[in-house]
């Protein structure tokens, strides 16, 4: 994979996940409440971001093991 790929999609998964952590926090100090839309907003932004680490390391241990057997 290209380092520059990488590097993006990972910037988007830490933003995604910082974003939804501010507007949670917002929404606590402003209305003292969170609302259900911006849970699901979370909920999706976790599952989202745990799927782009979660592939990328099935990813390399697959690659890794591939190049175990060709020695």
């Amino acid at each position: 994979m290209k380092q520059g790929f990488l590097i993006s999609q990972y910037t988007c998964a830490v933003l995604l996940i910082v974003s939804s952590i501010a507007l949670v926090a917002y929404q606590v100090v402003v209305i003292d409440d969170v609302s259900n839309g911006l849970l699901v907003y979370v909920a999706q932004a976790f599952l989202l971001v745990g799927s782009i680490f979660g592939l990328d390391y099935y990813v390399r241990l697959i690659l890794r093991r591939e190049g175990e057997r060709e020695k």
